[in-house]
Protein backbone atom coordinates (compact mmCIF):
# COMPACT_ATOMS: atom_id res chain seq x y z
CA UNK A 1 0.00 0.00 0.00
CA UNK A 2 1.26 3.42 -0.96
CA UNK A 3 0.58 6.07 1.65
CA UNK A 4 -0.74 9.54 0.84
CA UNK A 5 2.50 11.08 2.12
CA UNK A 6 4.44 9.13 -0.52
CA UNK A 7 2.12 10.31 -3.27
CA UNK A 8 2.46 13.89 -2.07
CA UNK A 9 6.26 13.65 -1.94
CA UNK A 10 6.32 12.44 -5.57
CA UNK A 11 4.23 15.32 -6.91
CA UNK A 12 6.28 17.32 -9.39
CA UNK A 13 8.47 14.39 -10.47
CA UNK A 14 9.08 14.13 -14.22
CA UNK A 15 9.33 10.32 -14.14
CA UNK A 16 8.87 7.67 -11.43
CA UNK A 17 10.88 4.45 -11.28
CA UNK A 18 9.39 1.70 -9.10
CA UNK A 19 11.94 -0.95 -8.07
CA UNK A 20 9.52 -3.82 -7.50
CA UNK A 21 7.22 -5.40 -4.93
CA UNK A 22 4.44 -3.26 -6.35
CA UNK A 23 1.49 -4.83 -4.50
CA UNK A 24 -1.07 -4.41 -7.26
CA UNK A 25 -1.93 -2.46 -10.40
CA UNK A 26 -3.73 0.24 -8.39
CA UNK A 27 -0.37 1.46 -7.09
CA UNK A 28 0.97 1.95 -10.62
CA UNK A 29 -2.29 3.67 -11.65
CA UNK A 30 -1.93 6.14 -8.78
CA UNK A 31 1.68 6.82 -9.67
CA UNK A 32 0.81 7.33 -13.36
CA UNK A 33 -1.53 10.14 -12.33
CA UNK A 34 1.58 11.99 -11.14
CA UNK A 35 4.13 11.14 -13.88
CA UNK A 36 5.13 8.42 -16.36
CA UNK A 37 6.20 5.23 -14.55
CA UNK A 38 8.84 2.61 -15.27
CA UNK A 39 8.52 -0.43 -13.00
CA UNK A 40 10.15 -3.82 -12.58
CA UNK A 41 8.63 -6.85 -10.93
CA UNK A 42 10.00 -7.78 -7.55
CA UNK A 43 10.12 -11.25 -6.06
CA UNK A 44 6.71 -10.67 -4.39
CA UNK A 45 4.96 -9.46 -7.55
CA UNK A 46 2.79 -11.83 -9.54
CA UNK A 47 2.11 -11.79 -13.25
CA UNK A 48 -1.31 -10.30 -13.98
CA UNK A 49 -2.13 -12.06 -17.33
CA UNK A 50 0.53 -10.11 -19.22
CA UNK A 51 2.94 -12.09 -21.35
CA UNK A 52 6.63 -11.51 -20.71
CA UNK A 53 8.93 -11.49 -23.70
CA UNK A 54 12.20 -11.02 -21.83
CA UNK A 55 13.63 -11.07 -18.31
CA UNK A 56 16.88 -9.19 -17.69
CA UNK A 57 18.98 -9.74 -14.58
CA UNK A 58 22.59 -9.10 -13.73
CA UNK A 59 23.30 -9.98 -10.13
CA UNK A 60 25.52 -13.01 -10.80
CA UNK A 61 27.79 -11.21 -13.33
CA UNK A 62 27.74 -14.44 -15.38
CA UNK A 63 26.88 -13.67 -19.02
CA UNK A 64 24.19 -15.97 -20.35
CA UNK A 65 20.99 -15.93 -22.33
CA UNK A 66 18.51 -18.64 -23.10
CA UNK A 67 14.97 -19.08 -24.31
CA UNK A 68 12.55 -20.96 -22.06
CA UNK A 69 8.84 -21.38 -22.78
CA UNK A 70 8.97 -18.45 -25.22
CA UNK A 71 10.61 -16.08 -22.70
CA UNK A 72 14.14 -14.80 -23.32
CA UNK A 73 16.27 -14.77 -20.14
CA UNK A 74 19.28 -12.46 -20.34
CA UNK A 75 22.21 -11.72 -18.04
CA UNK A 76 24.62 -9.39 -19.85
CA UNK A 77 27.44 -10.11 -17.41
CA UNK A 78 29.61 -7.28 -16.16
CA UNK A 79 31.30 -4.54 -18.19
CA UNK A 80 33.25 -3.33 -15.16
CA UNK A 81 36.26 -4.92 -13.50
CA UNK A 82 36.67 -8.65 -14.03
CA UNK A 83 34.66 -10.72 -11.54
CA UNK A 84 36.10 -14.07 -10.61
CA UNK A 85 37.17 -15.74 -13.88
CA UNK A 86 34.18 -14.45 -15.84
CA UNK A 87 34.63 -12.49 -19.08
CA UNK A 88 34.08 -8.76 -19.25
CA UNK A 89 30.94 -8.45 -21.32
CA UNK A 90 27.78 -6.55 -22.07
CA UNK A 91 24.52 -7.36 -23.78
CA UNK A 92 22.27 -5.80 -26.37
CA UNK A 93 18.55 -6.40 -26.54
CA UNK A 94 17.18 -6.02 -30.08
CA UNK A 95 13.45 -5.35 -30.30
CA UNK A 96 11.63 -5.27 -33.62
CA UNK A 97 7.88 -5.23 -33.23
CA UNK A 98 7.07 -8.28 -31.11
CA UNK A 99 10.40 -9.99 -31.85
CA UNK A 100 13.07 -9.81 -29.16
CA UNK A 101 16.60 -11.19 -29.40
CA UNK A 102 19.72 -10.81 -27.30
CA UNK A 103 23.30 -10.32 -28.38
CA UNK A 104 26.15 -10.97 -25.97
CA UNK A 105 29.38 -9.13 -26.66
CA UNK A 106 32.55 -10.25 -24.86
CA UNK A 107 35.00 -7.39 -24.40
CA UNK A 108 37.91 -9.41 -22.96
Amino acid sequence: MLGPEALEALRGCAHIIHAGDIDGAAILDALREIAPVTAVRGNNDRVEAKRLDAVIAGHSHKPVFHLEDGVLYVNPGSAGPRRFKLPISLGFLHVAGSAVRAELRTLS
